[in-house]
């Protein structure tokens, strides 16, 4: 054989394989996230009593009551309403068709005289409409756009694809308490850095001690792991990851916490906070499980990051509003977070 010709067909081998690896690295790193967050990110401006905010509903199929409540909840606030075009839609249990429900959207982040977006509700169905959203058109007009539980896929996205910090609040058909509001008055209208404290008979547990400093992002759970391997989610570098959950078995909660772990989301977040997992149980009847507990020492602790369990965060009536993608220091000892800049402008 002509030495010459095994040595150019040796190379081509390696040169191939070499490809090959750096195309599987590309991938499990896109798959774990590892992608920048769209930068600079644009902070929205603030609400300011009479400003207009839209109402919309990308999930769940909701009833015109609804839109009654979320109104006057808004209107105590100071703050006037108007809805999506598609709000009231319907299409199986999903509140209007996808192309619908994202025009709406869009919509919304285009008109001049909408100043912020909530969702009305959660439920299902905002995965489905992300590779619709106009992200260019968000990231030209910045504002206000919060909700949480089945929201949690648009925060994701409009942060990672558009730069805009979201916030991770109540919803239209929430509970408006004293507690919820004073939150979303101290971050939307009066930009304020504030410390994040649950409220008197909400008890922390600290997983792993420790303080620790990163960009804030997470939601529900569910959510989040559905979103695993998409586009649509930001860099886990030098965040602090929080996540909440309702109605699942806590071995579900598990797998959800493993799929994180195998995709290498855990392993690069710098903190950890597990609010609340509302209406979770064992299972049923006498089938063996795990305490939820028991899941967050197994897959939490070993990270070796400042961890706890127990915000008030998820689906329960007195809730904070996070903002995702704004700095914060977190305590796990004390069970705290500290915004470290305003959240608007």
């Amino acid at each position: 054989m002509n030495p010459n010709a095994f040595k150019r067909r040796q190379f081509l081998q390696w040169g191939a394989a070499s490809w090959l690896l750096t195309q599987l690295g590309s991938q499990l790193s896109a798959f774990a996230g590892d992608r920048p967050s769209a930068t600079p990110y644009q902070k929205p401006p603030r609400l300011k009593v009479g400003d207009t905010v839209g109402l919309i509903n990308p999930s769940s199929p909701i009833e015109r009551e609804d839109l009654d409540y979320s109104r006057q909840a808004l209107a105590q606030l100071g703050l006037k309403v108007k809805f999506g075009a598609h709000a009231l839609d319907r299409y199986g249990y999903l509140a209007g068709r996808d192309r619908d429900r994202a025009a709406d959207v869009n919509a919304m982040f285009a008109d001049p005289e909408v100043k912020a977006i909530l969702t009305v509700r959660g439920g299902w169905g905002g995965n489905r409409i992300l590779p619709l959203l106009d992200y260019d058109l968000v990231r030209s007009h910045p504002k206000i756009f919060m909700g949480y539980s089945d929201t949690t896929s648009l925060l994701l996205a409009l942060y990672s694809q558009a730069g805009l910090p979201t916030f991770h609040g109540p919803v239209g058909t929430s509970t408006w308490n004293e507690f919820s509001v004073g939150y979303v008055r101290q971050l939307l209208f009066e930009a304020r850095p504030t410390m994040f404290r649950n409220p008197p008979g909400f008890s922390i547990q600290t997983i792993a001690p420790g303080k620790a400093r990163g960009r804030l992002v997470g939601g529900n759970l569910s959510v989040l792991a559905a979103m695993v391997g998409s586009i649509y989610l930001p860099s886990w570098d030098n965040t602090i990851l929080f996540v909440e959950e309702i109605g699942e078995d806590i071995y579900r909660v598990d797998r959800m916490l493993t799929q994180l772990k195998l995709a290498g989301i855990l392993d690069r977040i710098s903190g950890f906070i597990f609010g609340q997992c509302s209406n979770c149980t064992a299972g049923e009847g006498d089938d063996p499980s795990l305490t939820l507990p028991q899941v967050l020492s197994d897959l939490i602790r070993p990270l070796g990051v400042p961890a706890w369990y127990g915000s008030a965060i998820g689906h329960i009536p007195e809730k904070f509003t996070l903002p995702l993608g704004i700095e914060v220091e977190i305590d796990a000892r004390q069970g705290t977070i500290a915004l470290l800049e305003s959240a608007v402008l």
